[in-house]
């Protein structure tokens, strides 16, 4: 069962990595896509709860006083309707706000199934993307209402949720969404355990900025993090996270000073590229992601 909702976690992920996509994974004629994963929510704090499984990555809950924050959206209307019933059972009181983490349609196209009057809150540049991304008239009317640039506090009730920007990293509007009385921040695809981390260069992502950002969060004094697609970390957690990618920048960077191409360091590295589809940009190894920034003129 495990081997099975991995692989179904991988497949919903490889399907909708690009904002706005919606669907499944070609299939063989006749095959219909798999089933996901049942909705489980964890239990992380009293107030807190990451939710896994359905279609699309994890997303959260925060049972604050009077009101209900969601934390991203699913990447399906069918899910995010599931979720929104499972809420109920853990608390009466109204939805008031969902944040976005970033744009990927894993994390967004679900937003349909919310409620009219529901506060949606992004960052500007995610609210940029979505604009491009949002061409349905059901999703264009689930543009984020409410942005910012730097910080936003939300107050719910007596609890204060810090939303906090440090630059580029996955996307070029990536969300920091910290709880600092539980010390708990949701970081979106900023984390994933035992694999490379997604850079999206069509989004303007950065690895050096991830680094930067990871260590940006670590400041803010969180000791539990949570992320689109991997279990609950610590802090440990990300400092190996941080030194990993760290390593592989500077071996690539010495690799370019020894005269190493491209091609070079994808073998090093045992990079298989993803073949391209239509309309979809590339999907770039973290390698290839290095050496492009490594070597494009500033």
């Amino acid at each position: 069962m495990k081997k099975r909702i991995a692989c179904l976690g991988i497949l919903a992920l490889m399907s909708a990595l690009l904002v706005g996509e919606v669907g499944c994974l070609p299939t063989q004629a006749g095959q219909a896509p798999p089933e996901p994963p049942p909705l489980v929510f964890e239990q992380i704090t009293p107030k807190i709860y990451l939710v896994t499984g359905g279609s699309g990555a994890h997303a959260g809950v925060y049972l604050a006083s009077g009101e209900t924050l969601v934390i991203d959206a699913k990447m399906s209307e069918t899910t995010a309707k599931e979720m929104l019933e499972k809420i109920k059972n853990l608390s009466t009181n109204p939805i008031g706000y969902v944040v976005l983490t970033h744009s990927d349609g894993d994390h967004v196209n679900g937003l349909p199934a919310f409620p009219p009057g529901i506060k949606i809150v992004a960052h500007d540049k995610t609210r940029q993307d979505l604009e491009q991304a949002f061409q349905d008239e059901k999703l264009r009317a689930c543009l984020p209402q409410t942005t910012f640039s730097d910080k936003l506090e939300l107050k719910l009730g007596g609890d204060t949720v810090q939303l906090v920007y440090f630059g580029p990293a996955h996307t070029s509007g990536d969300t920091i969404v910290y709880f600092p009385a539980e010390k708990v921040a949701f970081i979106g695809d900023l984390y994933f355990k035992g694999r490379d981390p997604l850079i999206h260069r069509h989004k303007n992502g950065n690895s050096f900025g991830l680094v930067n950002v990871l260590k940006a969060v670590l400041d803010l004094g969180a000791e539990t993090f949570l992320s689109g697609h991997a279990d609950k970390a610590t802090r440990a957690d990300i400092e190996a996270f941080i030194q990993a990618l760290e390593d592989k920048q500077t071996r690539i960077r010495g690799l370019i000073a020894e005269g190493k191409s491209l091609e070079d360091i994808k073998k090093i590295f045992s990079v298989v590229d993803r073949p391209a589809q239509p309309g979809r940009p590339r999907w770039l190894s973290l390698p290839e992601v290095i050496y492009l920034e490594l070597t494009e003129k500033k």
